[in-house]
């Protein structure tokens, strides 16, 4: 019995260092140093169904600046094997074109698990100590449907790129299509009544290499009492997110051409 007892006792002091080793954030990547150039504007177009220009006057006012890079640094937590691990990232984007994103999750702050991931001259890539592929058909629609999703901290993206175009549904709700290959696929995005912002983006993907049929794939934000955002992804049969993510820090219309193909984040 008294073995029992100590036997016991080691697995409920192990549970519980894995579970405080779980609690630490990681201290986010620390942002490149280059400083950012003076950005470009250009006017709301003309005939944006209505939620839309309410969203785009919303956020810019008359004019939107034009992004043709991102580097995104942040903090959230990714969901695997039913753990929350937390997560710091990198992501950078080629807008509209390519990216690239880089995640540690970590374990008292220390990194365990390193994942490279992109989208880059149309084909995708994963780089992690569970699997890698590259340019893998599923892979690769997911990963350009994640190139567009991400442009909501980027939204004039959207209405700056001419192969990127906007249909109404209904006063609250309109499809934006974005190109895909020889052809496109649409979200359906959501706007809030009262704020004009995006409430809710969703779109058919497919989620795994080898599927054989798409999930719709859910993408929102919070705004938190301080003033920050926790951003979501949530695959619809599974019912509550998989990612949370904040930003710490964005630079916009840095050259990232050799950042986007490197790996990992120097500091």
């Amino acid at each position: 019995m008294k073995r029992v007892l100590i036997i016991l006792a080691i697995i409920a002091v192990i549970i519980l260092v894995m579970w405080l080793g779980f609690q630490v954030k990681p201290q986010h990547f620390k942002a490149l140093a280059q400083p950012q150039p003076e950005m470009e504007t250009m006017e709301i177009p003309q005939g944006l169904p209505k939620p839309v220009e309410n969203f785009y006057r919303s956020v810019y006012g008359e004019k939107a600046s034009i992004i043709n890079s991102v580097v995104i640094i942040g903090h959230g937590r990714v969901r695997q094997f039913g753990i929350w691990l937390p997560t710091r990232f990198a992501m950078i984007h080629n807008a509209g074109k390519d990216y690239r994103h880089y995640f540690e999750a970590t374990f008292f702050g220390i990194p365990v698990l390193k994942i490279n991931e992109g989208y880059i001259d149309g084909q995708s890539f994963f780089e992690s100590p569970m699997g890698t592929y590259y340019n893998d058909a599923n892979s690769n629609q997911g990963a350009n449907l994640a190139l567009w999703a991400e442009g909501a901290w980027f939204p004039s993206l959207w209405i700056s790129d001419p192969r990127a175009h906007w249909q109404a549904i209904d006063d609250t709700t309109a499809a934006l299509f974005v190109p895909y290959e020889k052809s496109e696929e649409n979200f359906i995005v959501r706007f809030n009544p009262q704020s004009g912002l995006i409430d809710l983006m969703e779109v058919m993907r497919y989620r795994s290499p080898g599927d054989t049929d798409k999930v719709l794939w859910l993408t929102n934000e919070v705004k938190l009492a301080d003033g920050s955002a926790v951003s979501y992804a949530t695959w619809l049969d599974d019912g509550k997110p998989w990612a949370e993510f904040v930003i710490d820090d964005v630079r916009f219309n840095l050259d990232v051409s050799d950042l986007i193909r490197a790996r990992g984040w120097q500091e």
